[in-house]
């Protein structure tokens, strides 16, 4: 079993209103794997960096356990970087500059050996380099697809290609119903699946997360955070959470997706206490199950509640 990521390593130059970090470890596939590594075994991970790209960040990365060998280096090139700025509403944020670089003229080329990737997460990219790694994998169990509304905007055609052979999306509320073009947020998700991909993970920031699979709808809460520092991030740690339980798991039923996307909040959690990655290189198993048990407890529904209530008296 092994998880592919296939994203951006990047520095990230975050100002919040507290704390204002330079050119930190960031990037999709950074996150991704660096979440998925606490559930699966083998992760590996594509993506392109610059001749400036520090040796102690990349030791973060393999001394994690994540394959290096599909990370290009381009040593005349300079690394992806992302500036941005947070409000004290941390669901409120400005980029403030994005400098592509290497990223540019990125196409990426599997290693032979990470072509019969069980479960495949294609990080933020343009799409067309999206179906340039599909066209490289064998037959992968799970093809797991994140975007956001640029490529929604400016690549619409090529974004529904790769709609078409993937098997889950990951999108937040905004771009699912941009997607859709309706502002019903089931409605648009529903529209969304007629597309292409079969399972829709609509993530909500913190109202929690939304699971369209088949016929069934499942909403997992966001659990409360008393001290966020950093959101930069969270949303391809949800990915690699996710990613990584269903290889762990071994199996993709409604059961084990659901579990993904608690699992997949459970490291988004822990994501935002700190600045860039920093919280994802130093959990341990407890903290994890700590969280889950928070999740699970969060969502409970206690036993009275029937629908033998009205009308007909208290449930025994």
């Amino acid at each position: 079993m092994s998880v592919l990521a296939v994203g951006t390593v990047a520095f990230d130059t975050i100002e919040t209103p507290f704390q204002a970090p330079q050119r930190v470890l960031g990037g999709s596939a950074s996150y991704i794997t660096l979440s998925a590594r606490y559930f699966a075994q083998d992760v590996r991970l594509v993506g392109v960096v610059g001749g400036d790209f520090p040796d102690d960040y990349r030791a973060t990365l393999a001394h994690a356990g994540v394959d290096l060998e599909g990370l290009e280096v381009q040593p005349d090139g300079k690394t992806f970087a992302w500036e941005g700025r947070y409000h004290y509403d941390m669901n409120m944020r400005d980029t403030l500059a994005t400098h592509l670089n290497v990223l540019a003229t990125f196409e990426p080329k599997l290693p032979a050996r990470y072509r019969d990737a069980d479960i495949v997460c294609l990080g933020n990219l343009d799409p067309s380099v999206q179906l340039q790694v599909l066209e490289q994998l064998d037959s992968p169990r799970l093809t797991i697809l994140d975007t956001m509304n640029f490529w929604i905007e400016h690549t619409p055609d090529t974004l529904r290609e790769v709609l078409k052979k993937v098997d889950v999306l990951a999108a937040n509320d905004a771009e699912v119903r941009e997607l859709a073009g309706e502002p019903n947020l089931i409605t648009a998700a529903r529209k969304v699946r007629a597309m292409g991909p079969q399972t829709l993970v609509v993530t909500k920031g913190e109202h929690g997360a939304l699971l369209l699979h088949d016929e069934q709808i499942f909403v997992a809460p966001a659990l409360p955070i008393e001290d966020i520092q950093d959101p930069t991030g969270a949303g391809d740690t949800f990915l690699g959470g996710f990613a990584g339980y269903l290889d762990w798991a071994g199996d993709v039923t409604l059961d084990t997706i659901k579990s993904a996307v608690v699992y997949g909040s459970v490291m988004a959690s822990h994501c935002v206490e700190a600045f860039g990655p920093a919280r994802l290189a130093d959990l341990d198993d407890e903290a994890i199950r700590e969280r889950a048990r928070a999740f699970r407890d969060l969502s409970a529904v206690p036993s009275h509640v029937s629908d033998t209530l009205f009308g007909r008296g208290v449930a025994a």
